[in-house]
């Protein structure tokens, strides 16, 4: 009968199904609502000894009969013109009683609909509250989404551009991955002009760099460039301890970008979803949960075309360890270096970062820049926030560079510790130390300059320090100078030996920079005459500085022995250089060696005037 409405239901869309099936659910109350309208009006209540009159009387035509309660017909209609009639059953013998002393009477049946119902669901209802509860804490303790019911749900946060608020003027020091950027920027604004010779977006684009160094402010400023949403989201957020829940978020990220597109997906910390399959201790059957979710991003990164304007985005301080599969052209068609800043780009960055503190009128980037080799941009940002809280501290009206200075030392060296008493002799000790890294430094050809010396404890285990400021970046190293930085970093333990007759443990880590570069030399880059132009060690380091040991020797039990004899060789030649430049200046050693202890500190005026003496000795 209403087969037709089937097929009308299935073309109309959701909405209006809802709405339909509100309509239905209304009509039904109203019938029911008119049903019991129609039985108030037309049914009268009777007392229960009324209803025994009316029997005496004859005027009873017929009762249906249940528990409580007895529903009938009269002959004659009441006064109120109700011919139907329901009243209360009363026990009989007190029926009887109560008919002898002419009592009205009539029976009352409690209503325990209500409290039967709550006897049922009120124990349900606290056991699913406790369950609920108990699943949220558990949702938010191993980070499933805030509810069991969403755990397969991503964590993606959308950025539209108002929202990211970063653009490419925000970005500063890594110009050459600004450039490449802009090209995608470039396809999501106008696909048709960007790709007028046939050229497409790179599916992928694996921004590869230190942390600290702007991959992810890079990435949302490609968002607020291009307009676009941006979707972002941890790689380690896709892993859980339920196998299947990384794939699903994946597949869940992928259609809310293409239901968004052109859009940016972009993936931080990609190598806690993307190592190699089965290289690091796995069982490497397809069954751990990290490989299922990597293999759902390989199959996602397969499946959706460049055309529709969805870009992939990720970033990794660690791409030695992705998965090979990961990194093949048309899943990630372009890697993007974003190495830490050379001076120019320090200087850019700082200027970025200075612009919201108060400087002092003499205060320059450039001179900031050249304190801080190696630094990145979050370094540099850290860095400017320490300077002027330095200068607050001071209760300065701006900040300095001798503010900058300090702050650079304070993340070098670590804090001071001036409650750190040293005794007299350790004192002295620690002094000739310092400045003897310092008169080595300044009687080598081709050395950093010196910037400053104290004898203030700083940091963990520091108990004094020697801070070189690089002239320039340097990206090649000759034998000689490397050689020379040994001699530098030997100057120390080389003056107490001197002075003393003996040496102390202050020089463990002064050793520890002298053997492994006395090693690099002579198995890294082949500078050893003897062993030749081999490379002995294939050390695959990181970007964090870090390197892991060799897996197994290729050489021989006599070349190993020849590498140990060279090592020293080199090692001993160096403290050797170091002895004979503190000997030669023995009576400046001691003179700026009492004058340190006295001041416990000489700053780059002072080193000037010790490195002219230096030079004409």
């Amino acid at each position: 009968m209403l087969d037709w409405l089937v097929p009308l239901l299935r073309i109309m869309e959701k909405k209006t199904q809802f709405s339909l099936w509100y309509f239905v659910f209304a009509l039904l109350a109203i019938f029911t609502l008119h049903d019991l309208w129609v039985q108030v009006r037309t049914v009268e209540p009777l007392p229960y000894s009324e209803f025994q009159r009316l029997l005496k009387a004859g005027e009873v035509t017929e009762i249906s009969i249940a528990d409580n309660t007895i529903q009938g017909s009269l002959k004659q209609p009441l006064q109120d013109g109700r011919q139907k009639f329901v009243t209360t059953r009363v026990d009989p013998s007190l029926a009887k009683d109560l008919a002898q002393y002419d009592v009205k009477f009539t029976g009352i049946v409690e209503n325990t609909f209500f409290k039967d119902l709550l006897g049922w669901v009120l124990p349900a209802v606290i056991f699913v509250g406790i369950w609920i509860f108990a699943m949220k804490k558990f949702a938010g303790k191993q980070g499933l989404g805030g509810g069991f019911m969403n755990i397969g749900k991503s964590k993606a946060k959308v950025y539209v551009e108002a929202n990211t608020g970063v653009s490419f003027e925000d970005v500063a020091g890594v110009d050459e991955a600004k450039d490449e950027l802009k090209e995608v920027v470039g396809f999501l604004k106008d696909p048709k002009a960007s790709g007028r010779l046939g050229g497409r977006v790179p599916k992928g684009v694996l921004l590869v760099g230190p942390p600290g160094t702007g991959k992810t402010l890079l990435a949302k400023a490609v968002a607020g460039e291009a307009g676009v949403p941006f979707f972002s989201i941890s790689g380690s957020e896709f892993v859980e301890m339920f196998v299947g829940v990384g794939a699903a978020r994946v597949r869940d990220l992928f259609e809310q970008a293409r239901a968004k597109a052109p859009a940016i997906i972009f993936i931080d910390e990609l190598d806690a979803m993307g190592r190699a399959r089965g290289a690091f201790g796995g069982m490497g059957g397809g069954h751990d949960e990290k490989e299922q979710t990597l293999n759902q991003l390989l199959v996602e990164l397969d499946g959706f075309d460049s055309s529709s304007g969805l870009v992939l985005l990720a970033a990794t301080n660690r791409p030695e360890v992705l998965d090979p599969a990961l990194l093949r052209a048309g899943r990630f068609d372009r890697q993007v270096l974003v190495d830490r800043p050379d001076k120019k780009g320090r200087i850019a960055i700082l200027n970025v970062h200075m612009k919201k503190i108060t400087l002092a009128a003499n205060t320059d980037a450039e001179k900031v820049a050249a304190l801080t080799p190696g630094f990145t941009g979050a370094e540099l940002a850290n860095l400017v926030n320490e300077a002027a809280l330095v200068a607050t501290r001071r209760n300065g009206e701006s900040v300095t560079v001798e503010d900058f200075t300090v702050a650079v030392e304070r993340i070098v060296a670590g804090l001071e510790k001036k409650n750190r008493v040293l005794n007299e002799h350790e004192r002295t000790v620690v002094a000739y130390h310092e400045m003897g890294h310092a008169l080595v430094a300044m009687g080598l050809p081709g050395t950093d300059p010196v910037h400053k010396i104290s004898i203030i404890p700083r940091g963990v285990g520091a108990l004094g320090y020697t801070i070189q400021r690089p002239t320039e970046d340097r990206f090649l190293m000759t034998r000689a100078e490397l050689e020379n930085k040994m001699a530098v970093l030997l100057g120390g333990r080389a003056a107490e030996q001197l002075v003393f007759g003996e040496v102390s443990t202050g020089a463990a880590d002064d050793l520890q920079k002298v053997t492994s570069i006395a090693r690099s030399i002579v198995m890294r880059f082949g500078m050893d005459a003897k062993l030749g132009n081999v490379a002995y060690e294939s050390e695959r380091s990181n970007f964090l500085g870090q390197t892991a040991p060799p897996q197994e020797r290729s050489y021989s039990e006599e070349t190993a022995r020849e590498i140990d004899c060279a090592v020293r060789t080199i090692v001993a030649r160096a403290f050797e250089r170091s002895s004979t430049i503190l000997t030669q200046r023995r009576d400046i050693l001691e003179e700026t060696a009492r004058d340190l202890l006295v001041r416990e500190t000489l700053d780059e005026s002072d080193l000037k005037l010790i490195h002219e003496r230096v030079t004409e000795a």
